[in-house]
């Protein structure tokens, strides 16, 4: 009964494969550009260089770790954020504008061109006390959500997970341990 489910696949293979017991099943491949593409989905370009540089300022690279920007992790959202709903990708849109327009206003330079220096006043929001309960203002939200975010998907990252394997190949370890239950 287990195996009910796959007789139908195995039909539509054994018709166009040789059924010899000694050869390896071929099964046809599809190439990964065919069912994806590395093109940007959600963002407008000025916005996804704002959260370029802020994913640098908010997660940078630290020693043989990966920063956001290393990890990918700008392109994973932008990603993730074209199948989200309607109310989380404008957080995001509304958020990278404001963030730009702030700078624009302050600075006479896009967002992506502040100095960490420049950038401290506009993130200011992110150094108030955590609460639970999120900001009812949605600029502070969104500088929280794409904090977390970023972070987020930068330790979920392969990029990171293999600096973190090559640190504990060398000795050094992840700094995670096991503590017994009692």
């Amino acid at each position: 009964m287990a195996t009910l489910p796959a007789l139908p696949a195995a039909a539509q293979y054994s018709t166009t494969q040789p059924s010899s017991s000694n050869e390896i099943p071929k099964l046809p491949e599809t190439p990964p550009d065919a069912v994806a593409d590395g093109v940007r989905r959600c963002f407008t370009e000025e916005q996804l260089t704002a959260l370029r540089r802020l994913a640098d300022l908010l997660v940078p690279k630290s020693g043989e770790r990966p920063g956001a920007a290393e990890a990918g992790a700008v392109e994973f959202l932008d990603f993730l954020l074209k199948a989200s709903d309607a109310e989380r990708q404008a957080l995001y849109k509304n958020g990278l504008d404001r963030l730009n327009a702030e700078s624009q206003q302050r600075y006479r330079k896009s967002f992506a061109q502040v100095s960490e220096a420049e950038a401290k006043p506009l993130l200011a929001p992110l150094s108030k006390p955590w609460t639970y309960r999120p900001p009812s203002d949605p600029y502070p939200r969104f500088l929280r959500e794409v904090k977390d975010d970023l972070l987020q998907a930068t330790l979920s990252s392969r990029e990171y997970g293999q600096a973190a394997s090559r640190r504990s190949r060398s000795g050094a370890g992840l700094n995670a341990y096991w503590l017994p239950l009692d």
